[in-house]
């Protein structure tokens, strides 16, 4: 029997001529030029390739100790009852037995040159153990080493979970956890659709004919169909392909490709996929069902006050606009992370262009820990990563209002840097005038203004009529700025240098 690790039990030996298939390993095969660079136990290749990895030990004096193989053993015999070498190392290789080691005297002087050359032929590494070393030592030995890989796996799989786990918190938290699995696994990491269109990728460049054999690896576990598999691996040109399933039924599929498979890589791709699932899972803050019905009963022309308790708040609601620091376009799970960081699935990515991506907070939205919520921002923090502009509280009747407010905010945090920007609501004296008056004032003293020119005007006396700041927010040179403020000054036969006149116009612009 398999001489197994202290502690353990052995396992029971199948009924001969009925072998089962083999259990999972214990632990890590351990490959065979480790066991040989003991050199205390003097053992010696004598026979058969260099290469193999051993699972289990097994010291047996059977003429056939097939039956009683479970495939991966390193073989120990004196030959005690060796009669037809060839006949025995067929039976090994048949029994898939990883190597042989032979015990000289006190049953042979020397290895016996049949067996040698049967080992040879048949491709079965053959090791020569000298008399001065017991088969419990070998065995010991490979027990220890074992134990050995175990633990730097488990080292490994820590500091790759570690690191997994900090990519996730990063804003952009898909691409940084595809770009830490492609780095623990040193190959690529790709996120794929159900139907092979890539949403994510990370590592080297795989070639045409690797790419393509990985997509059609991944439609071997897309869920479109039903009783697909979890997971699904293969190889191809050497190089050693996976597909996993994302839960959360957006019908993702994560797609691994690397050079070599090492032991602890299937764990580490587990804790990956169980990340990317709950990042690209829809946030579950309010019932999915309410929100659509919501949304199918004001397509069908319902009043939007009558149907916002079903989107999960009746108000007041907050207008987001965010845009990422570095410019990037953002895409959907991304979009999706940073509406799950602020408490709510109500997300327009923009389809991942250089449009604003636009988020409904019912209520007051989430709080963070990590940074005090500016108070008129209803606990909105800053998000890592992200440029946020945010619309006072508004009735869900006003939204479309909100929605330009909250763009205004943006376009402002953005030309001075901040992290966050908030469009207050009216107060102070503006508040003494009824809104249908100032409303009616605003478009009569704007009338001669393009909206052009006017959210030029807006944005400059927003920003203390700083030249460059608004130039920077509407991603226009400066001279146009000049010209199109100067342009401003003409039309409405006004002094824009005058205080009183650009507080008169700026409370028609935040009136109008």
């Amino acid at each position: 029997m398999p001489i197994p690790p202290a502690g353990t039990t052995p396992p029971l030996p199948p009924a001969p001529g009925t072998p089962s298939p083999p259990p999972g390993p214990p632990t890590p095969p351990i490959p065979l030029a480790e066991l040989l660079a003991i050199k205390d136990l003097g053992l010696r290749r004598i026979a058969g390739p260099a290469e193999a990895e051993l699972l289990w030990v097994h010291t047996s004096e059977m003429a056939d100790p097939y039956p009683y193989l479970l495939g991966g053993e390193l073989l120990l015999s004196a030959g005690v009852l060796l009669t037809d070498p060839d006949h025995y190392v067929g039976r090994l290789v048949e029994a898939g037995a990883a190597a042989l080691g032979f015990g000289v005297r006190p049953v042979h002087e020397t290895v016996p040159g049949a067996l040698t050359e049967a080992c040879d032929r048949q491709g079965l590494p053959l090791l020569e153990v000298p008399p001065e070393t017991p088969f419990t030592a070998i065995a010991r030995a490979v027990w220890r080493l074992m134990a050995e890989a175990r633990h730097r796996e488990l080292r490994r799989v820590t500091r790759a979970q570690q690191a997994l786990a900090t990519a996730a918190a990063r804003p952009d938290p898909v691409p940084a956890v595809l770009h830490q699995l492609a780095a623990q696994l040193g190959g690529r990491a790709v996120l794929l659709t159900a139907r092979g269109e890539e949403v994510h990728a990370a590592g080297r460049p795989l070639p045409p004919e690797t790419a393509v054999a990985l997509s059609r690896l991944t439609r071997v576990v897309a869920r479109e169909r039903p009783g697909s598999p979890a997971s699904a691996t293969d190889t191809h040109g050497g190089t050693h392909l996976s597909a996993y399933a994302l839960g959360g039924g957006e019908g993702l599929v994560l797609a691994l490709a690397a050079g070599q498979r090492e032991s602890g890589d299937h764990t580490v791709a587990g804790i990956a996929v169980v990340l990317l699932s709950l990042l690209a899972a829809p946030h579950q803050g309010a019932d999915a069902a309410g929100r659509s019905a919501a949304l199918v009963r004001m397509l069908l022309g319902a009043d939007p006050a009558a149907v916002a308790p079903l989107l999960g708040a009746a108000g007041p609601w907050r207008v987001v606009h965010a845009r990422r620091t570095d410019g990037t376009p953002a895409d959907a799970l991304t979009a999706g992370a940073l509406g799950a960081s602020l408490g709510t699935a109500l997300v327009d990515a923009g389809r991942g262009g250089p449009e604003a991506v636009r988020l409904l907070l019912p209520g007051t939205g989430a709080q963070g820990e990590a940074v005090r919520p500016l108070p008129e921002a209803g606990g909105i923090t800053p998000q890592p990563g992200w440029t946020l502009g945010v619309s006072a509280p508004t009735p869900v009747t006003a939204l479309d209002a909100a929605d330009a407010l909250a763009a205004r905010a943006l376009t402002h945090a953005q030309a001075t840097r901040a992290p966050l920007a908030v469009d207050a609501p009216v107060r102070g004296l503006a508040a003494l005038v009824p809104p249908e008056q100032a409303a009616a004032h605003a478009r009569a003293l704007l009338a001669p203004l393009t909206e052009p020119l006017a959210d030029t005007l807006r944005c400059w006396l927003s920003l203390h009529g700083n030249w460059d700041r608004t130039a920077v927010a509407l991603g226009i040179h400066r001279n146009t700025v000049r010209q199109r403020v100067g342009r401003c000054g003409k039309l409405l036969d006004a002094d824009l240098d005058d205080m009183d006149v650009r507080a008169e116009l700026w409370f028609a612009l935040r009136r109008g």
